[in-house]
């Protein structure tokens, strides 16, 4: 597997329906339960999405009332690639207005080894000028190759988005399948 990080996107927002108060709602404004992949804890919500659109980060890049849709991805093809994308919304900010997010990212191969072990790696660490509540997209993202050598299965991943200053970690799970 190869593995770059993308570029550090600072402060761009998505109009997704975040409150602060009860976590992703839908676009009907109606609270969503928590899942694998998307999660909340004391208002702090993040949600991670495995997606094959080449052009995500495109997509990220409109004016907030644009709200962008990601494709999705549970499968790749030798060659193929997958963005692994970590969003949160509402992370406490200090008295100096600094948030300090930070995420865990570990990929497993089929045979339940690890392909990628990121810990601690800085997720969100800004001063916040904005609406927290607002839904950001972590400065820590993933970029997968389907490699001839890697192994056919199963891949599982796991990016844990840790609020310090709330002390709260969501763990969060998705998987692909390399065909």
């Amino acid at each position: 597997m190869k593995r770059a990080r993308l570029p550090t996107i600072a402060l761009l927002l998505l109009s997704f329906a975040a409150a602060a108060q009860s976590g992703w709602k839908d676009g009907k404004d109606d609270p969503l339960s928590d899942s694998d992949a998307a999660k909340s804890k004391d208002v702090f919500s993040a949600t991670l999405i495995i997606t094959s659109d080449q052009n995500w980060l495109d997509k990220w890049n409109t004016p907030p009332e644009t709200i962008p849709h990601f494709t999705e991805s549970r499968e790749v093809a030798e060659g193929g690639e997958l963005a692994i994308l970590a969003f949160l919304a509402n992370p406490k900010v200090d008295a100096s207005g600094m948030t300090d997010v930070a995420c865990d990212f570990v990929v497993t191969r089929p045979d339940g080894s690890k392909s990628t072990e990121e810990l601690d790696m800085p997720c969100f660490k800004v001063k916040l000028s904005t609406d927290p509540a607002q839904v950001y997209l972590s400065a820590a993202s993933l970029k997968y190759v389907a490699e001839p050598t890697d192994l056919r299965g199963t891949w599982n991943v796991s990016v844990t988005v840790k609020d310090r200053h709330r002390n709260v970690a969501l763990p969060l799970r998705a998987s692909f399948v390399v065909r």
